[in-house]
């Protein structure tokens, strides 16, 4: 239990890059609100609360640490007698507890924002074998400008004193610059550092390992009962059933919810693919059902809270049937969490699967790879023994295409998101391109515009296509696709679907947008 690193957030942008970077380095690690009691650090590690972690990583964050209702790390935090790193808001709230002093940067001038030539004062703990002088991304307005009783100063860059520093005595490490970022030149070698070196932690975290423990922790928790499992057609839910099934077989009842919102036979694809694995999916056809609920909604954020809302009734309706069903089994991943919000961070948009979910709910949730990234899961998939095809499928959004149709969902206008997605799909997989992309996919903005068809003035739908690369959905570029794909996606398109005679292509990266569009 203790060979596991507990990240407190409080709302950096780049705290899923610390998390990336530590299971890289085969460490267990899992993100925790920022404000967290030591009590709830103690039994995130330990459900009995007995066991602390073997590290613990502060992230950066958009406040000042002198300001008033700013998140702050519990001060036990620093006596609990792991080691500590602070990365820059949590190098200042580091020094800020334990008696220093931070100021702010527009007083003093050392404002920093990009790459910086650090020097490295001192090479023991985290800076261990780096060389002098080192190139390392700043980001930050405030700044430590008197390090705590116990600390010295361990690197500097020409405007910021205390770019780093230590209490080697008391294993508490601040950085001010950001290691996670690949714009760090040894930002790896510093985080592992950090837990090999300073912390003592081992590199034993795996997929196969992951398999392992949550088959006895699922086991554990479920004990006799039976759990229902949504499943959508996606790597998430498809991967989270096969795995539940593995831990607990036949008291596990997939449910494909056909709520009318899917892709092009999506549910026979994902009844068969789940077959071949031994798991019976149960299909429950509920399109007029959700189509009715959502009839006249043009506000996103409430389209993903009916969604959520009717896709557990479903659920609790059919596990009534099947008697002695206490748990609802979802494919929840950290990108949900982190977009759906926690008390130390901003809503992005509410994923149906969390900030979507109604507040009474007669079965408790398991979610057993809530705390994985995207890349992570189809490596537990390729585990579990699916296949390459189903497990690098692009990722597909649990409300489904109803995020895809902005403004009001209608039965006409899925069914033209539906045959230009197939089309889409169709041609980037001849072209070589599917595999490349992260996700790639058709968007119906609601607007139409005048087209000429058989020298006849048209007034049709317009259809966005979005293509991006990313690793784990927290960031994203769009895909530079061939003009000559892009040119057969288009000429099919507005030829073979009826009522478009437009398409545009979305070249915006996330941030500032985000993947979906909705």
């Amino acid at each position: 239990m203790r060979n596991q690193v507990i990240i407190l957030d409080f709302g950096a942008q780049y705290t899923q890059l610390i998390a990336r970077t530590v299971r890289e380095l085969k460490v267990y690690c899992q993100v925790i609100p920022g404000d967290a009691t030591v009590g709830e650090i103690r039994s995130s590690v330990d459900p009995s609360g007995r066991d602390i972690p073997g590290a613990i990583i502060l992230s950066g964050g958009p406040d000042s640490v002198y300001e008033e209702g700013v998140p702050l790390p519990d001060p036990e935090v620093f006596r609990l007698g792991c080691p500590v790193l602070g990365i820059c808001y949590g190098m200042q709230a580091m020094a800020k507890i334990l008696g220093g002093r931070v100021v702010e940067g527009s007083v003093t001038g050392t404002r920093e924002y990009g790459p910086q030539a650090l020097r490295v004062l001192s090479k023991d703990g985290i800076f261990d074998g780096f060389p002098d002088e080192t190139r390392v991304w700043m980001s930050h307005g405030d700044t430590v400008d008197e390090v705590p009783p116990g600390f010295i100063i361990t690197g500097s860059t020409e405007k910021t004193k205390v770019a780093a520093m230590a209490d080697p005595a008391r294993k508490l490490y601040g950085v001010q610059f950001h290691p996670e970022v690949k714009h760090t030149a040894l930002g790896r070698d510093l985080l592992a550092n950090f837990l090999f070196k300073v912390a003592g932690l081992e590199a034993d975290w795996t997929m196969e390992r992951f398999v392992e423990r949550s088959i006895r922790e699922i086991r554990e928790r479920v004990g006799d009962a039976h759990v229902v499992a949504g499943v959508s057609g996606g790597v998430d839910s498809t991967v989270c059933a096969v795995l539940v099934h593995r831990a607990i077989g036949d008291r596990l009842h997939p449910i494909l919810v056909d709520h009318g919102l899917m892709r092009q036979d999506e549910a026979a694809y994902v009844v068969e693919a789940l077959g071949r694995l031994g798991v019976k999916v149960q299909l429950v056809n509920a399109q007029e059902r959700f189509l009715g609920r959502l009839e006249g909604v043009l506000d996103p954020e409430r389209k993903r809270k009916i969604i959520g809302e009717e896709f557990i009734r479903v659920f609790e309706e059919e596990a009534r049937k099947l008697g002695g069903v206490e748990f609802i089994l979802q494919g929840t991943i950290y990108p949900d969490v982190i977009e759906s919000g926690t008390r130390t961070r901003n809503v992005i948009k509410s994923h149906h699967n969390v900030g979507g979910l109604p507040e009474r709910m007669d079965l408790k949730l398991l979610e057993p790879i809530r705390e994985l990234f995207k890349d992570e899961v189809r490596l537990l998939g390729k585990e579990l023994g699916l296949s390459d095809e189903f497990v690098g499928r692009h990722p597909f959004p649990g409300p489904g295409l109803a995020v895809r149709v902005l403004g009001e969902v209608t039965r006409e206008k899925l069914d033209i998101v539906r045959k230009a997605q197939a089309i889409l799909d169709e041609e980037i997989r001849r072209a070589g391109w599917y595999d490349r992309l992260w996700q790639c996919f058709c968007v119906l903005p609601g607007v139409r515009t005048v087209g000429v068809m058989g020298d006849k003035r048209t007034y049709g739908h317009v259809i966005a296509i979005r293509a991006v690369h990313s690793e784990d959905a927290m960031t994203a570029d769009w895909a530079r696709l061939p003009y000559d794909v892009l040119e057969r996606v288009s000429t099919r398109i507005v030829n073979e679907v009826h009522d478009v005679t437009r398409v545009v292509l979305d070249i915006t990266s996330k941030p500032p947008s985000t993947i979906e569009w909705e």
